[in-house]
């Protein structure tokens, strides 16, 4: 049994994972914005710890998680969350910007610092859930691909500077995927949403975790998950 950090376990993809390893009697520790949200998680998965941390203010986290105990060890540290806003280059505005780089950038960057002690303690791995845009930007989408470009360095950095600790580093790359969060996208983009079209959050769910269960003489550095319809 191991111990796992997961940010994003309210809905969509951190959701199928935290139940996954709950089913399988995995300890976990799920990060929650607030306590109401945290009250939440852990009503939903019985004897998992939270956390609260806001990915919105990665500047706080530090003493955020100051005041709260940690685990001695971590096996995994999993960072699903994310938030996304569309719009053009010459529209969007330094907010939106600022919102999807702290979610989706630096808090990961900010909650990896602050937890990669734990990891080398157990020789863990650390996944970032990144996207199809980490990989290349579309119209309309620079500001979220960008933030998922710096993931995927922010990862590829860390795999170099921690392979010496034992530590493995995945970066996942989900084509669309039927969770709240693509239901909000199509919003945005002015269309018609049906989840059928699209990767079931349990296969992703699938792919993340024979990524962290892979025997110890192996590593996935870079997982593409694309829809199959």
């Amino acid at each position: 049994m191991g111990t796992h950090l997961i940010t994003g376990a309210g809905s969509g993809i951190g959701a199928a994972v935290a139940r996954r390893l709950a089913e399988r009697g995995e300890d976990l520790w799920l990060l929650a914005r607030d306590a109401g949200r945290a009250k939440e998680l852990a009503a939903r998965y019985s004897g998992a710890r939270t956390l609260v941390g806001d990915l919105a203010t990665p500047e706080k986290l530090d003493w955020a998680l100051g005041k709260q105990p940690l685990p001695e060890r971590l096996d995994s540290l999993m960072h699903i969350a994310g938030v996304i806003e569309l719009g053009a280059i010459g529209d969007l505005g330094a907010k939106a910007w600022q919102r999807q780089l702290a979610a989706n950038l630096v808090s990961p960057a900010e909650l990896t610092r602050l937890l990669l002690p734990l990891v080398r303690v157990a020789k863990g791995h650390v996944v970032f859930v990144n996207s199809g845009a980490g990989l290349r930007a579309n119209p309309e989408w620079g500001a979220y691909a960008a933030s998922k470009h710096g993931l995927k360095a922010l990862a590829d950095a860390l795999r170099g500077e921690e392979h010496g600790n034992g530590v493995r580093v995945t970066s996942v790359y989900p084509g669309r995927t039927a969770t709240p969060m693509q239901a909000r996208t199509h919003q945005q983009e002015g269309k018609e949403y049906d989840p059928s079209r699209w990767i079931d959050p349990e296969s992703v769910a699938t792919a993340i975790l024979a990524a962290v269960d892979l025997p110890r003489d192996a590593e996935i550095n870079d997982l593409s998950v694309r829809p199959g319809r």
